[in-house]
């Protein structure tokens, strides 16, 4: 990925999306200096994509086998009309499926008792919210997500539009329909999801890719997603780095699966101010890590179905759901989780936003603030 200085002043946020810019000469010079470089350091134009909230214009640029892309990345970085380069990399979902169940109810969800789902609903739903799943593609033709999904969006190169187990999986537990007779109830079933693919389902395991990646987060930031759910986990990233840090300098809570392979739990798990979230206490011992609800999850799947689930991804969902709750009604009050040795109190966490408690809050319950 090569980034062309792109001024943030020509961005103008009327526009349509797909750049905003209100000077067609100036992208198309932009275009030519990028074909020019890469025309000088013998590589191949893919892609592109204006980013002006960072200050940057993004282009792909393919590299011939006999050479390797850092190093690639590292001879165009020092020209000096480059504003920095980085590899494409590779992220992974946090999550293991279990075989499909033919009829999981909302007493088989461990959000209903752990978290009194059916009292928090009492107190809100998500209603107004839109909730960004930056993932794999979702069935938004599934009988428990049928009107949830407020947008459908494919943001992966080279791969058609397909519902997907992961992002389906995740979006059911955050959004699925309330009181419809079948399947589950979301954490915030009045929440609208907005479904943005950046990911791709494998045979073996659910796959991201960096551009993939920051195209979807930065259109989730130009559709002032309120959350922005990202169960996935990969290497540190400059650009994503810096959307990140204008997604909660708008004020949008960003919700991150925490991976216990790595050190400080992957990225964006790690970067501070990004709600890091696993199903394991085990993520405890190693800082400041919420633990939600992650085993034998019940939640959709394509196709009309469902099935069981479990790891940090679906651990985060929740969360994300729940801050849908907190922020119903534009809320004003600065999202704050509240835990106990780690495990999120949902009730409590309601309460302190302002909703009247109205289920067993846990006694003695430690506030613990978004940013750390």
């Amino acid at each position: 990925m090569v980034m062309v200085p792109h001024p943030p002043d020509h961005y103008r946020p009327g526009a349509g999306y797909s750049g905003g810019y209100g000077d067609d000469l100036a992208r198309s010079a932009r275009k030519r200096l990028a074909r020019e470089i890469a025309q000088q350091f013998g590589l191949t134009l893919v892609d592109d994509w204006p980013m002006p909230m960072v200050g940057v214009d993004c282009f792909i640029m393919a590299v011939p086998g006999s050479r390797s892309t850092q190093q690639a990345a590292d001879q165009v970085a020092r020209d000096s009309r480059v504003a920095w380069t980085q590899p494409v990399q590779v992220y992974s979902a946090q999550a293991a499926a279990r075989p499909p169940v033919s009829d999981p109810l909302f007493p088989a969800q461990p959000a209903a008792r752990q978290w009194q789902l059916a009292k928090l609903h009492r107190l809100a739903t998500g209603s107004g919210v839109r909730v960004a799943v930056v993932d794999s593609g979702i069935d938004a033709g599934h009988p428990d997500l049928a009107g949830q999904i407020a947008v459908n969006r494919n943001f992966v190169a080279g791969r058609p539009m397909a519902a997907e187990t992961h992002g389906t999986g995740v979006a059911g537990i955050i959004a699925a329909r309330a009181g419809n007779g079948i399947g589950l109830a979301g954490i915030a079933p009045s929440a609208k999801i907005l479904g943005l693919r950046a990911c791709w389902q494998t045979s073996a395991k659910t796959l991201c890719d960096s551009f993939s990646l920051a195209k979807a987060l930065y259109f989730a930031i130009d559709q002032k997603a309120q959350v922005i759910n990202m169960s996935l986990s990969g290497p540190d990233d400059r650009l994503l780095r810096q959307l990140l840090k204008v997604a909660m300098g708008k004020g949008e809570t960003v919700v991150a699966a925490y991976d216990l392979a790595q050190p400080d739990g992957g990225f964006p798990a790690s970067v501070p101010g990004v709600i890091a979230v696993s199903d394991s206490s085990l993520a405890g011992s190693r800082g400041h890590v919420y633990i939600a609800p992650g085993r034998d999850v019940p939640t959709t799947q394509p196709g009309g179905r469902w099935f069981l689930v479990n790891g940090s991804s679906f651990a985060a969902a929740h969360v994300s759901g729940l801050f849908a709750l907190i922020r119903q009604g534009g809320s004003s009050i600065s999202p704050t989780l509240v835990a106990q040795n780690g495990y999120v109190d949902a009730c409590a966490t309601l309460a302190y936003a302002g909703h009247k408690c109205d289920c067993a809050c846990a006694p003695g319950a430690s506030r613990a603030v978004l940013r750390r």
